[in-house]
């Protein structure tokens, strides 16, 4: 036996633990994918170390490129000093020219067949298109090939519908994946995520007109190579010798491009190879094209989300708001909003629809129109959840009478919400939930805590459970967080619903709430989200006193003129020009007078100034009021309706808590200066 004879060495279970580097030559195979392998993979039936003499036998090994390889095969018992046997040595004398037909076609059947399978097994368990091109080099290097090249067509990506036929000259690829099994000297021609044309002189391009796959010698270096130089320097710095290349294509719409190269003289590709090779490259193309259909529903889901939030949350006095949303891969439901309630309230809501993409927004989009019309009604926050509850119970009924073929029938309607009215003017904020995570409230001096507030069920349930709203009092510079189970569990390491990374990410409170959202983003990263992550801060603050004035009347004729003389001179001390001061007399006098002789004491007249003005008139009596449209000769019943006329906004709402009602109106003021409006409202 020569010196430099392949070697192995298995251990009495018949399991390889030597692999020399003569048989790694040989067969192909390195020392890392052999040892601890059985060696009933490379020769069959593994002999055992029952110590024993062996001679040698004539056996056909296993190639890794699926080959046999006829190998002289001795085997040899070692033992210990006590005289048992501790291994068994193999020496393999081998051929390589030499193979047995009978073997080879078996073991050529067996490799492809394995290939067959990983693809198969690994390839489209995603529908993400990087990801699948990522999984198809993984399954094919190094069993198939020392190098694996995906470029796919750069609208697949935004899930765009590709013209039929050859690929255009122009028509961009986007690098999506690449392996090798050459260590780290393989210099890449283009990066990944490299967007570029090919030359039309290379067999890439050529392959991807008549959409037949190319077999290229590269042993000498080939002229058409200087029309691609990053790639001819790419293809000389790593020694690979044969290209294979594979178009991708599915019904006939290329989609993007398969490379194969091996690095071994004469290692070329057989026939029998590129036809494996072009049923793995039909197989991913099926994958990408789900894929891409995939992409389209989601950016379609994306944008109507991105349409349906609202872009931009005005400034407002006695609180700061901002947000963070991360659509996710299988999102498009989640929402939230930060709307001006009249006496310079604030509403907060955040929700998530179950399901994915375009059904998921579409729902959402409604969910949400509903929420802002309910919002607009000045309902308390457990009466809004309740109403919220009807409307998706409603479109729950709506679903279940399509037809039975629509896909949307199949998928329940349920989702959750929590919201939230903060007043300036007490510090205090109400709040309702709906199957949602409760609130994170970080105190001024940094520290956090999970609210714990009662939740009812999820939207669009049957439990009929009440929501229950619990109020809190809230210190200047207090922070609410409102967030989605999603961005919760995309910021614990283990995907799990622990608050703690949230409440880490908080702490720090005197930091700007933009600052904030900007942390969550990089901690995020760049790992794909599930759900969408949505993140919604609300800093409270007071309002100042002197743009509040408030009076108790007596509940008499004679407080009418004492509320409007109160007014008149309360208006002069605030600037309020002339035309709007007398405007806001008309309409205190009316409803003050409407509130004593209809409703019932006490009686409470409230001013603010904001960037609007304000009226409030409060009063025991929970009688809803109504505009009457009085006839000419009829005395009284215009007060409700001409305080309609002057202003620009009016409504009523009802205090549960000490029962009674508001009628409230709202005027606009001429623009300020922003001198004039930073000292009237101070820093928001």
């Amino acid at each position: 036996m020569a010196r430099d004879a392949p070697l192995m060495v298995i251990d009495g279970a018949g399991v390889v633990v030597e692999w020399s580097r003569h048989a790694e030559e040989l067969l192909g195979h390195t020392a890392g994918e052999i040892v601890g392998q059985p060696a009933t993979s490379l020769v069959g039936p593994a002999p055992t170390a029952s110590g024993r003499p062996v001679g040698h036998d004539r056996v056909a090994l296993c190639h890794r490129r699926g080959c046999a390889v006829d190998a002289d095969l001795r085997m040899r018992p070692l033992r210990r000093k006590d005289g048992s046997v501790a291994w068994a040595v193999f020496q393999v004398a081998a051929d390589e020219n030499k193979a047995s037909d009978v073997g080879a076609a078996a073991l050529k059947a067996r490799a492809r067949s394995h290939i067959v399978n990983v693809v198969r097994e690994r390839v489209g368990q995603t529908l993400d298109l990087v990801t699948t091109c990522q999984d198809l080099v993984e399954a094919l290097v190094p069993d198939f090939a020392d190098v694996a090249v995906v470029e796919i067509v750069d609208g697949l990506m935004h899930g765009r519908d590709l013209p039929p036929g050859p690929l255009g000259r122009d028509v961009p690829l986007r690098r999506a994946a690449l392996r090798h099994s050459g260590g780290e000297q393989l210099v890449e021609a283009h990066p990944i995520g490299d967007v570029r044309s090919l030359p039309y002189q290379t067999p890439y391009a050529r392959t991807l007109n008549d959409l037949k796959p190319r077999v290229v010698a590269l042993d000498d270096e080939p002229s058409w190579l200087t029309s691609d130089p990053a790639r001819a320097r790419g293809i000389r710095a790593s020694g690979v010798r044969t290209l294979l290349a594979v178009p991708l294509t599915f019904r006939g719409t290329v989609l993007g491009l398969l490379s194969l190269y091996r690095t071994k003289r004469g290692d070329s590709f057989e026939e029998q190879e590129v036809a494996l090779a072009m049923e793995l490259a039909a197989h991913t193309a099926v994958c990408l094209d789900n894929a891409r259909r995939f992409a389209r529903e989601y950016t379609i889901a994306a944008t109507i989300q991105r349409h349906v939030l609202a872009p931009y949350q005005p400034s407002r006095t006695g609180v700061q708001t901002a947000h963070l949303l991360v659509p996710g891969t299988q999102g498009a439901g989640g929402c939230f909003d930060a709307l001006s309630l009249p006496g310079a309230r604030v509403a907060l809501v955040l929700g998530e629809v179950a399901g994915q993409g375009i059904y998921a927004a579409v729902t959402m989009g409604q969910v949400r129109t509903a929420v802002r019309t309910l919002v607009a009604l000045d309902l308390e926050p457990d009466e809004l959840l309740a109403r919220l509850n009807d409307t998706a119970t409603f479109l729950a009924r709506e679903r279940a009478a399509l037809p039975a073929d629509d896909p949307l029938r199949r998928q329940s309607l349920t989702a959750t919400c929590v919201y939230a009215i903060y007043d300036p003017l007490d510090r205090t904020c109400s709040i309702a939930r709906a199957g949602h995570p409760p609130p994170l409230l970080v105190h001024p001096d940094g520290t956090t805590e999970i609210l714990d507030l009662p939740s009812g069920p999820p939207l669009g349930s049957t439990e009929g459970a009440p929501f229950a709203k619990t109020t809190i009092s809230l210190a200047e510079g207090s922070v609410l967080a409102f967030c989605t189970g999603a961005l919760v569990s995309a910021l614990s390491s283990n995907g799990s619903a622990d608050l703690d990374p949230l409440r880490r990410l908080l702490a720090p409170g005197r930091r700007s709430l933009q600052d904030i959202c900007d942390d969550a983003v990089d901690r995020l990263g760049n790992a794909p989200v599930t759900g969408d992550a949505v993140l919604l801060l609300a800093r409270t603050g007071g309002f100042p006193a002197d743009q509040v004035a408030s009076w108790e009347l007596d509940n008499q004729p004679e407080s009418v003129g004492q509320a409007r003389a109160r007014t008149r001179r309360r208006l002069a001390t605030w600037g309020v020009d002339d035309e709007t001061a007398y405007t806001t007399e008309l309409i205190v006098s009316e409803l003050v007078t409407n509130a004593i002789r209809y409703g019932a004491p006490p009686v409470q007249l409230r001013l603010i100034k904001d960037r609007t003005l304000t009226c409030e008139v409060h009063d025991g009596s929970p009688s809803a009021p109504h505009i009457r449209h009085a006839r000419t000769v009829d005395e009284g019943g215009r007060g409700l309706f001409i305080s309609a006329q002057l202003s620009e906004d009016w409504g009523v709402r009802y205090t549960s808590d000490t029962g009674g009602k508001t009628v409230w109106t709202e005027q606009p003021l001429p623009a300020q200066t922003p001198e004039t409006e930073i000292a009237s409202h101070g820093a928001a």
